[in-house]
């Protein structure tokens, strides 16, 4: 994925209209999962830095020019920059627990689809990893989603959610807290790392 694409469909504007969202970050989490989406289901886990345009330009003048950025029309706003895919025998749970970005990074986001179960279903999840994932394969009112979810080094979250039933992009769900616990995990990669600071 490169810089912001004109093509890109028109997003629903209610999606970021809480105040309480960062709108660069919300518009990189939604151009991502516009991105995404033009690739149908069934797709890996992805990991995203999202770096500042502004010095993305003013650092890596070739790359931005190839990307169609400059700095005065992506003032504010943050570029996506896709990282190496993730082996597909490593979670991305595990993968965002074990890394830390470097200072140059305003913030990261992940993509992944998973399947959810209506709350009812709780108590019947088996403890077992490998059981649970089987339960909720064949369980009837399970639901494919796509995740989409964003933080920064300043402490902003943002999550765009798709579900396979409604694959469209006016039915996308966005919000700031909609996926806390692979949020906390995002904003865990993004604290100041010791060994840049000596």
């Amino acid at each position: 994925m490169t810089g912001p694409d004109p093509d890109l469909p028109e997003l629903n504007p209610e999606l970021t209209a809480d105040l309480d969202v960062d709108p660069a970050l919300a518009a990189a989490v939604l151009e991502i999962e516009s991105h995404i989406a033009e690739g149908g289901w069934d797709q890996p886990a992805r990991l995203y830095a999202l770096v500042d345009t502004g010095q993305l330009v003013a650092r890596e003048p070739a790359l931005a020019a190839a990307m169609g950025l400059d700095a005065a029309s992506e003032q504010g706003s943050l570029t996506p920059v896709e990282q190496d895919e993730l082996a597909p025998d490593q979670p991305l749970e595990a993968v965002l627990e074990s890394i830390v970005w470097p200072g140059g990074v305003a913030g990261c986001a992940a993509v992944v689809e998973r399947l959810v179960l209506p709350p009812d279903a709780d108590a019947e999840i088996p403890e077992d990893r490998a059981r649970a994932e089987e339960f909720a394969r064949e369980h009837p009112d399970r639901q494919e989603v796509r995740i989409v979810a964003g933080a920064t080094r300043g402490g902003s979250t943002y999550c765009a959610l798709r579900l396979r039933a409604h694959d469209d992009a006016q039915s996308v769900v966005g919000g700031a807290d909609l996926v806390p616990a692979l949020l906390d995990l995002l904003c865990s990669t993004l604290v100041d790392d010791p060994e840049e600071s000596r």
